[in-house]
């Protein structure tokens, strides 16, 4: 810090510190992080019940206060931070909520014997991703996965066809379905942005 910047410490009053953010001074900014950080965290995490998500919210916070600061209006810094934080955590919520009808959506096209002609592309172009998300996982991973979604097997027939243990079985399938679920999430993601765009 520079000799002619100002000083500031937990008495410092929240105005002195967002008219000094607004000026682009860092270390007004790094007080202001410091003193609603952690109460920030607190409430998002009691909304969203996950600490990386929470975390997540709360840096975009202050990553958008701080490259917004010379546009931003504010009047009150605590009550802007927090109905801010309300904001987002309204919109994740909402946003996960798509994803997971979407993501139920395709998954249940693993669970048809038979689909419709316009779902065939569909089910298609899902199966395609899914094969390529697979693909890198180790070989007896791969096989679960097939046995248990695409042939509908229990983890104690998977076992038995297999020779390995239920809880090996366990193991597998659950390392494939976090590498399947994270790729349906991305195309969630890409489908929600899409249908926003045709609204627009």
């Amino acid at each position: 810090m520079s000799a002619s910047s100002p000083s500031f410490s937990s008495l410092t009053s929240d105005d002195l510190l967002l008219t000094a953010l607004q000026a682009g001074n860092h270390d007004a900014f790094a007080a202001i992080y410091d003193r609603y950080w952690s109460a920030l965290y607190r409430l998002a995490y009691q909304k969203v019940r996950s600490r990386e998500g929470a975390e997540e919210l709360v840096q975009e916070l202050f990553v958008s206060l701080w490259a917004n600061r010379h546009r931003t209006t504010i009047q009150q810094l605590r009550p802007y931070l927090f109905s801010a934080l309300r904001f987002s955590v309204i919109d994740s919520i909402e946003s996960q909520r798509v994803q997971e009808r979407f993501i139920s959506y395709y998954e249940s096209f693993l669970l048809q014997t038979s689909e419709q002609p316009a779902d065939t592309l569909g089910l298609r172009d899902l199966t395609n991703a899914i094969e390529e998300t697979l693909r890198p996982l180790p070989e007896k991973s791969q096989i679960v996965f097939r046995l248990s979604r695409f042939e509908q097997l229990s983890i104690p027939e998977i076992a038995d066809r297999l020779g390995l243990s239920e809880k090996a079985i366990e193991y597998h399938l659950a390392r494939a379905l976090k590498a399947v679920r994270t790729q349906l999430r991305d195309i969630a993601t890409i489908a929600a942005l899409i249908q926003l765009a045709e609204k627009i």
